[in-house]
């Protein structure tokens, strides 16, 4: 055969995968060009046409649907075998992609990534934040970084990362001009930020517990955003008062740029995990990463040797 019959497989299913071609092209590290021919090589070598394409969207044939519906499962073991492989390598190495929220960013990965990669040179990792809850395996991904509640029941999960509880703040001018909260109802009378997470749509509402007593408020107020940095920024510049986690804001409070609020009403919420999907074989890049998360101080105890125990065994 003249042709590799492998060839292009990988690029079909990105785009099958991300219906985009631009999208696979960052995805694969390759131009959309490069992209688009190796599909139409393909298309050819097959005497089908995989995908309808129009200049505001791309769709799978249905031919392109079975085709992706045969090889999909099998590149992914493919991909699975060349990682088994790579277990038998001296260092950790090969790209590692992580899909986490700029939270976990900020909170958890932020101040490691240095170390890390200075530990393991071998390594390069490549992080998509994105707000929506990802389908890390359909992604194409080694792992996610998500509060622990929000991640699928058939994922492998290890608490990462500082434990975390609610924080409502105000910068010191807006508690001059507006006064201290001494309850959480007396937020009602104050300008609040809200936070209205892209996948949901929905305003997120503030919960307060103590003593047994739960209150939960709308959280509705004068200014709604969809990013953790602009809630944070609004706080700072007085706009009003934001209700933020613990991680990104601790040094903003100990320089008194930002007052908490409401502290014994404040309760402690799901911990970060990074989870991944359940295996046999983990590749050395991930193993090594989840390793060093755990070696933190603030990285809580886990039950995930006990795990790679039963899969090696």
């Amino acid at each position: 055969m003249s042709e590799a019959p492998l060839e292009g497989l990988e690029a079909f299913v990105t785009v099958a995968r991300l219906r985009s071609f631009s999208a696979a092209a960052t995805r694969l590290s390759m131009s959309p060009s490069a992209v688009s021919q190796a599909v139409r090589t393909l298309e050819r070598r097959l005497g089908v046409a995989l995908f309808h394409r129009t200049t505001r969207s791309v769709s799978l044939t249905e031919a392109g649907e079975a085709y992706l519906a045969r090889v999909g499962p099998a590149l992914q073991e493919l991909t699975a075998a060349a990682a088994v492989i790579g277990e038998n390598a001296a260092e950790p190495s090969g790209l590692l992609r992580l899909n986490v929220p700029r939270s976990a960013y900020m909170i958890v990965l932020q101040p490691i990534l240095t170390e890390f990669l200075e530990r393991y040179p071998a390594v390069d990792i490549d992080v998509v934040v994105d707000g929506a809850r990802a389908d890390i395996v359909e992604g194409g991904y080694d792992a996610g970084i998500r509060f622990g509640d929000l991640i699928q029941k058939d994922m492998i999960a290890v608490p990462v990362g500082p434990p975390i509880s609610a924080f409502v703040v105000a910068s010191p001018d807006y508690l001059a001009r507006f006064g201290t909260p001494r309850h959480p109802r007396d937020l009602l009378q104050h300008r609040l930020i809200a936070f209205r997470p892209t996948n949901t749509g929905q305003v997120e509402k503030w919960e307060f517990e103590r003593d047994g007593e739960k209150l939960v408020l709308p959280g509705t107020g004068r200014l709604t955003c969809n990013d953790l940095a602009a809630l944070t920024q609004g706080a700072l510049d007085g706009l009003g008062v934001s209700y933020l986690i613990n991680g990104h804001i601790d040094d903003l409070l100990k320089q008194g740029k930002l007052v908490r609020l409401l502290e014994d009403w404040s309760p402690p919420l799901a911990g970060f995990h990074i989870y991944f999907a359940d295996r046999r074989h983990v590749a050395p890049k991930l193993r090594a990463f989840i390793d060093f998360l755990k070696s933190r101080k603030w990285a809580a105890p886990s039950n995930l040797d006990a795990y790679f125990r039963a899969k090696s065994g």
